[in-house]
């Protein structure tokens, strides 16, 4: 049966490969799940058919088999009765069910083994959900924590990129005061020498105009009678 294979290559499918080619394994193991229940969904009604055929051969079977008893006893019935004609009726009846009981059990035996391989898929089907189920949740805590790792990666490297940026202002900062240094030197070196006999020179005229001013006063205050 072609329902047969494709829902074995169903459940044959690895979840590892599809978490390989993903680019996010939470939402990934999400949608293989959904799949699976879906596919699970259809395997089920699948499942129920075919046990359903199972069910109604067997009955066939079952059936077929009371009727062989039923015209062998009637046979016995009319032979005992002393209808020997009756008995060869019922016996000719007898044997056309029992040609057939064959080729009924030979076909419940087939709907019988795809019964037992459709309940075997469903059921592994179910136990491979319940335990992606169960290891969904520890898929997601690794993923958050992977993301979680590359923020603390990227932080790591702002706070590089900070250390970077300080040593920067360090250099900028010496170059600065090198050239502050630098500048005050020249400035220093392109002032003129002092000449000190031109500074006391300048003293000792400073000195005169003082004097000078002194008598002017007091000679302004005989004149007023102060």
């Amino acid at each position: 049966m072609g329902i047969l294979e494709r829902f074995t290559d169903i459940i044959k499918a690895n979840i590892n490969d599809l978490l390989d080619k993903a680019e996010d394994p939470a939402k990934m193991i999400d949608q293989y799940l959904r799949d699976l229940t879906e596919n699970l969904a259809e395997v089920k009604r699948e499942t129920a058919g075919v046990m359903a055929e199972e069910a109604r051969t067997r009955r066939m079977v079952e059936d077929n088999e009371v009727e062989v008893k039923k015209y062998d006893d009637l046979a016995r019935k009319a032979l005992a009765a002393g209808n020997e004609g009756d008995a060869r009726t019922f016996l000719g009846k007898k044997q056309q069910l029992e040609g057939k009981s064959a080729s009924l059990k030979a076909t419940y035996d087939a709907a019988h083994e795809n019964a037992q391989k459709m309940r075997q898929m469903h059921d592994k089907l179910v136990g491979d959900i319940e335990n992606l189920n169960g290891r969904r949740e520890m898929i997601k805590a690794k993923v958050a924590v992977a993301k979680t790792q590359e923020k603390v990666n990227g932080f790591a490297s702002s706070a590089d990129k900070a250390a970077g940026a300080m040593n920067a202002f360090d250099r900028m900062e010496r170059k600065a005061d090198q050239m502050l240094d630098q500048a005050n030197a020249m400035s220093e070196l392109n002032q003129k020498p002092v000449d000190e006999a031109a500074a006391l020179e300048a003293k000792y005229a400073a000195s005169g105009a003082s004097a000078s001013v002194d008598a002017e006063l007091e000679k302004l205050k005989k004149d007023m009678g102060l």
